[in-house]
Parts: C-alpha cells; structure tokens; sequence
C-alpha cells in the first residue's frame, strides 16, 4: 500500500475452488496474503479442521470490491462500486457479467447484489446502485440555499434484472423497484445490502446518508437552515417518513411492483410514515444477512467517532452487532449501543440541552417529514469500543455482519461446516481482520465468541453457499483500488482430507503479440500426497512443467491455468490472466509524496505522471485524482478533480475527530482506450499524507512490549503509555525529510528522551527531544534535521536510564519547511 510507484493493473494470481463434494472435480486455491499459503490453518474448538481456498483474485481488478451473492450452482455474483458486476464460476474463472452507469462522487455507486429465491426458475438479480441522472459533478456545497442543495438532490436504486443463462446481465430487462432519496456531493454512508427472508421478502439496508465529518464525532444534528440538509441525520434515519438509514421488507411482485409484508413498522396507510420500514435508527447498516429458519436479521452497523465521551455531547463513539427479531427502532441518530443517549445540541450557538429520552424520542428538526414521536429505542445486541469486547481485541471499529450457519443433513457435501456450529453467528471485522463465530442459545442470550481461523485481509462480506462452505470477499488493503489483495476465498470443512493448494503467478499480465511470458506454479497438499502438474494456456497449448515459458501470438483475453492432482483424484488448480493486444497504463502520482506531512483544510498540489505505449498523447482530462480521507484501515472519498496536474482543498481541521486514526489519501487514475481489439485497462497511483499533529496511540508498528490505553488527560483520553527504555513506535509511510521539527506531548514519570529516528529503530537519528519528570502533561521538541531524501518512514524511540516507565507519549506534532 506504501509503495512509491504503484501499478495497480491487478494481477489474478490464483483462481480455483474447492468442492468436495463426493464423485466431483475438486479444485483448491492460494491462501490469502499474510500467513503463507501453504500455512496449515489452526484447527478451532472440537477438532475440526479448515481449508481456506482461493476463488479468486484481485476480484474488482482496480476497482472497489463491495458485495457478493452466492449463486445456486456455486458461482459467485460480487460487485466493484465503479459499476461492475462480475462472475466468478465454480472452477474458479472470473468474467464480467455487466457494467452500469453509475454516479460516483463520494461512497456512491454499485452496492448490493442479491439472488431471488426463484433464480432457477426466472434468473432474476437485484442492483442496488447510483443511477447518474443530472447531477452535477464536484463537490455539493455546505452551506447555502435551498437552491444550492436541491441541484444535489438524487437517489440511489434498487432493480431486478435478468441474468442469462451465459453469465451474462440483461441490461435491458431492468425493472426499478424503489429508489431510496440521497443528497449527492457529500459523503457518506449508503448501506446497501440486500437479503431474503424464509417468505421471499426482499429486505434492504440503506444508510443515513449523512456526513459526520463536522460533528466532532457525535451525533450530526444539525438543523441550521442555511446548512447542506446533509448534516442532520434527524431528517432520514430520524425520520419515519423517509427511506434512509432503514431495514426495508417488501414482497417483489412479477411486474417489479411489490406488497408490504405484516409486521413491518407501520401498517400501510399510516400518515406520515413509509411502510417499506421493518427497522429504523440505523447509521450505516453495510451488511445484513437473514437467518431463514427464524427470519431474525443480523446487522453490523457502524457507529461516530468520538474518542470520548462529553457530558455537553454525549457517549464515546461506538460500534454494534443488531439482532432484529421483529419490527423496531435501534435509535440512530439519538441513542447507540446499550441505548446510551445524545445530547440535544443546538450547532448554531454551541448551547447543550437535555439528553434524548431512549424510551421515548421525540424527531422535533424542521427538515422531520413524519411523525414527531418515535418508537422506544432498542438497544445493540454487541456493541464495542476499542477493546470493551476482549475477545473481539482492538482496533478499527467497523462490523460485518455476516451470516448464520443452517447445517443441511441431506447434503453430502463434505465441504460443509459440522453440525455442531448449526445456528452459529459469523460476525465479520473490516478493520481488525478477523472472522468470530459467536454461538448463543437462539434469543441472543448466552453469548460464546470463537475465533475462526482467516489469513485473509479486510472482510467485505460474507454468506454460505449451497455447498455448506463460507465465502468471503475480502476487500484487500488498499483505498478504492481493487489492489492485488482483494479477493474472493471459499472456507471449507476439510477434517476428511485437503485439496491441492496452488499458486499461480508470471512475470507479465499484459502486452502486445508476440507476447512472451514466464509462468511459474507452487503446490503443496497437507497430506503429504504427490502432485502431478499441467498447465493449459487458454489458447489450445499446454505444458507438464513448473514453471513454463509461453508465447501468444494472436491478441486476445487468455486464462492460463495450472492444476496440481493427488493420488485420490483431487485437485486443486490456480490460473493467471492475460491479455494481448492492450497494455495497461502506468500511473505514478509523483505529488503528493507518499507520507507528506499536512493539514486537514491544505490546498494540495497534485501531479500525475501517466505512460501507455498504444496512447503515445494522454488525454489528462481522462486523468481522474480522488481525496479520501483515511479512517483507520478504510476511507471516505470526499472530493475529486480531473487532470494531471491542480491542486485539491483537504477539508479544515474542526471537521474531524481529532483524536481519531484519520490520514489523507490521494488515489490517481487512468483508464486507456483499449487497443488490438481488447477492453480498456486501468490502472492507480496513490499516496498516503500523515497529518502533521498525530496521535502516539494510532503507530503503524510497535516494539515488543509497547502498551497503549487510558491515560488521564491525554487527547481523546488515550495515549502510549509507561514508555521504557529501548521501545519504540512507528509510522509508515512518512517523509521525514519534510520535517524540521518535532513537538510531543508526553507526561514525564522518569529522566527520558524521544529520539527521532528514519527509517528504523536503529537509523539515522534525525532529533532528540528530552523528557523530564513532569505532574502534568507537557510539551518538549527538537529540530529534526538530517534524513535522508529517500526516508519513508518515522521512528519515535524511546530511551532513558533504568527498567522502569519513563513517560506516557498523548501525541506529536511536527513543522515543515
């Protein structure tokens, strides 16, 4: 991710799935990056054991990986938000079924996808998307008129389509099926996921669509006239009236119409409500799934930013697992959690009022639609902060809800989990990359959380297929780029006996006829079995050998692929995609460097150096350079231009959490014209910028030993705490060249120092600020001078007499030339 010159014209470097079904083709994959790939994953609780197999990789090529729907023949439908739709069979090959127009300004584009219960029968798919209609582009403006704002006004859509038979999407059968309001230019949050329950009815999430950015963290309320309505959440996920921030339950009907379902909210008919609405009071529900055999829906739902709590404001922020059972509100944006409650407070004179009433909330905005009275608030059925939950650890906060296992007896699919995880929760963790399988006694009650074993990255979503197998698309570690670690796996039970593991890989992806490429294959069986290797290149050639050479003399799109087989018949094979007769673009943002320092509300110069050898003249307006704001290991995408070269306006300080793990992003790209009669390419540059006043707790890495937690006093009430002597903490990327001193805040329990180092522990020691024995907090600097040009990372390092604390270090700040 901190590479200085990156090419992002992802390479899929393992395709495969793995069936294990009795009498099939069994075909195994690569591990996720992280832990090798011929690593044996641990077995958990009761000796069961897991093989985590690769569908896929680098899954929206360069786009952005959102959600996927498993297909009754096991083939998988997931979605790149750039507009999208792939296929990825059961042998593990990825096609594009289809592409949408769609607007794409923040967090908006293609979301959700979901099957219908009948697909068999009438192939039928659901899109939830940004259709593009007028909207102008750039950025809607924060404050101003009625006028101003409605320019932005714009919707988000949900669609039935068809998918043929050839894995192909009928544009042309799309039947709308509801639009959900949005105001467009502003971030963020879309919701966007789509499920059925056990009697066919279509449940949608949708999220508040409000910006948080200048609430301090706390809850955005507010109701200023001349404020972009954008900023009070009262007037969608408040709202009874409105869509957002919503669970829908609907009945889709054949003409696309569809009837509402009993149980829902409000009956139909009822003033000033909408009766699509099953559950309300959401913030950002991104992933939802329905347990069919009781309809109970599982929620992740993301929460503010607050790093505290305020008595002027309200809870710390926070966020949760739901568990809805029936109709309801779960409080957003008035109450969180376990029903902890905001502060009604008035943004236009800084005045704090009283506490919302969780039993009874009262929607009093001037932008409300619907009734002034609420339904009591529900409260979370996990929520967390930092590490309130031990077993979830630390860390980013971001859930995913994920699905509940159902074991099928009459299967004889052997790549289904064991019957003792029947009616198990899979929760997922975006930011802290972990899967939980959390078994409780069927009310929610008698909570157990287990790990499960997962090499892979960010989990995006999660269901099972009809194979009883796990399938997580993993969203990979990049900002809005598809990059090389996104991926479709499939987890499968594998206590009778492993697949082949391969991998599969070339020095070229793409190029021009003759094309001449060096592949070359890894497979390994953790039975011990011997292999037997063969590649088929795609165009009728193939080979025995390991690591073969191979040319395509004619242009086309080639799926290479390699497969290993055991003695028993498995199989496990890996491929490789290539396409002759285009080359993909070079892209490299040579400004902003990559880990600049800066400040939120800087005006950033941006250069963009693009090279394609079939486009000898670039077209720069085709050139398109995104500001995101980093947030712990996802990002906000808040502003855009086109061009190669301009500047960018960061939004102010004020705006954020201060205290929060937030950074800035800057991602380029460019999309050539194809050639040789093959599709275009595209590929990103992306920097990361370091604001220049930096919580010590948010480090990159960490001595062994290293502790952070509560430290009175300290900025949002954490800090690195009882520094020793020889410890140290890190940020990657960062250019200390650019610094010339360093200021940090730090609590002095002994005689000390804060070295300043490039690089490493041990490299050039570029300042040293000294710590003395303080009762309070207090700030000691030094001038940094001396790193070396091509540094790209900062090191903060400890030192002092003795084995004891030698300080707390709350935050530093540097100045630049």
């Amino acid at each position: 991710m901190h590479k200085r010159l990156r090419r992002l014209r992802t390479r899929v470097t393992a395709l495969a799935s793995a069936l294990l079904i009795s009498g099939a083709t069994v075909v195994a994959a690569q591990a996720a990056p992280g832990p090798s790939s011929a690593d044996k994953p641990e077995k958990p609780q009761g000796g069961v054991e897991f093989q985590q197999v690769t569908l896929a990789k680098g899954v929206a090529e360069t786009g952005e990986p959102m959600t996927m729907a498993v297909l009754p023949d096991r083939s998988v439908l997931h979605t790149a938000r750039e507009g999208t739709l792939r296929l990825t069979d059961a042998n593990g090959n990825t096609k594009v079924a289809g592409e949408l127009d769609v607007y794409s300004h923040d967090e908006e584009g293609l979301q959700g996808v979901g099957v219908d219960p009948g697909f068999t029968r009438n192939r039928f798919v659901y899109l939830y998307y940004a259709p593009p209609l007028d909207t102008p582009e750039g950025d809607a403006p924060d404050n101003g008129t009625e006028a101003d704002f409605k320019k932005f006004d714009g919707v988000n859509r949900l669609s039935r389509f068809v998918l043929e038979k050839d894995g192909t999407l009928d544009k042309a059968s799309e039947k709308k099926i509801l639009d959900v309001p949005a105001n467009r230019g502003t971030c963020c949050h879309v919701g966007g996921d789509i499920a059925f329950d056990s009697k066919g009815n279509l449940l949608l999430s949708t999220g508040d669509d409000s910006n948080p950015f200048q609430s301090d963290g706390f809850t955005p309320i507010d109701e200023r006239a001349d404020r972009n309505p954008a900023f009070d959440a009262q007037r969608s996920a408040g709202n009874i009236d409105d869509l957002r921030g919503k669970i829908l339950r609907f009945k889709v009907r054949k003409d696309g119409s569809y009837s509402i379902p009993k149980g829902n909210l409000f009956a139909p008919g009822t003033a000033k409500t909408r009766p699509e609405i099953y559950a309300m009071g959401f913030r950002n529900p991104f992933r939802m799934t329905v347990d069919k055999k009781t309809d109970t829906v599982y929620v992740g739902d993301y929460g503010p930013d607050a790093g505290a709590a305020d008595p002027k404001r309200g809870p710390a922020g926070q966020v949760e697992f739901a568990r809805v059972t029936g109709a309801g509100n779960y409080g957003w944006p008035y109450c969180t959690g376990k029903n902890d409650a905001y502060v009604d407070y008035d943004f236009a004179t800084g005045a704090s009022g009283e506490k919302f009433d969780c039993a009874a909330p009262e929607n009093t905005s001037p932008r409300n639609t619907g009734l002034t009275e609420l339904p009591a608030a529900k409260p979370a059925w996990i929520p967390y902060d930092g590490a309130s939950v031990p077993e979830f650890g630390d860390g980013s906060e971001s859930p995913m809800g994920g699905p509940v296992y159902r074991y099928d007896a009459g299967s004889d699919s052997q790549a289904k989990f064991p019957k003792e995880y029947d009616g198990d929760f899979f929760a997922g963790e975006f930011g802290r990359r972990w899967i939980k399988r959390i078994e409780h006694d069927g009310d929610g009650g008698n909570v157990k959380i287990n790990d499960f074993p997962w090499s892979g990255t960010q989990v995006m979503d999660m269901d099972f297929g009809p194979d009883g197998a796990l399938y997580v698309l993993d969203y990979g570690t990049g900002y809005f780029n598809g990059d090389e670690n996104s991926a479709l796996y499939r987890i499968e039970n594998a206590t009778e006996g492993h697949s082949p593991v391969v991998e599969a890989d070339s020095d070229v992806s793409d190029g021009q006829a003759p094309l001449k490429i060096a592949f070359t294959s890894k497979a390994t069986d953790e039975d011990g079995d011997e292999l037997k290797l063969s590649w088929d290149f795609g165009d009728g050639a193939t080979s025995t050998e390991a690591d073969p050479t191979h040319t395509y003399d004619a242009n086309g799109t080639y799926t290479a692929t390699v497969t290993a087989e055991d003695p028993s018949g498995r199989t496990g094979s890996a491929s490789v995609h290539v396409t002759v007769g285009n080359t993909a673009p070079k892209v490299q943002l040579k400004l902003p460097a990559d880990g600049q320092p800066f400040s939120f509300g800087d005006e950033i110069p941006f250069e963009v150096q693009v090279t394609d050898p079939e486009e000898p003249q670039i077209d720069c307006s085709r050139v398109q350079v995104a500001y995101i704001l980093g947030h712990d290991s996802h990002g906000h995408p808040l502003t855009s231009a086109k061009g190669c070269k301009g500047t960018i306006k960061t939004q102010a300080d004020g705006e954020h959490d201060p205290n929060a793990n937030i950074f800035g992003v800057f991602d380029a790209s460019y999309t050539d014209s194809g050639a040789g009669g093959q599709p275009p390419l595209t590929s990103h540059g992306q920097s990361i910028l370091q604001p220049k006043h930096r919580q010590a707790e948010h480090y990159s890495a960490a001595a062994d030993g290293v502790t952070k937690g509560e430290a009175s006093g300290a900025e949002g009430g954490k800090a690195v705490t009882d520094a020793k002597n020889g410890q140290w903490i890190s940020f990657d990327p960062y250019r200390p060249a650019d610094v010339t001193k360093l200021t940090a805040r730090v609590a002095g329990k002994a005689t000390g120092a804060v070295e300043v180092r490039a690089n490493a522990p041990d490299g050039p020691l570029l300042g040293t600020a000294q710590v003395s024995a303080t009762d309070s907090w207090a700030e000691v600097s030094t001038d940094v001078t001396g790193a070396p040009a091509d540094a790209d990372k900062l090191y903060l390092v400890f030192t002092g007499g003795g084995d004891g604390a030698l300080f707390d270090l709350d935050s530093f700040t540097v100045t630049t030339g």
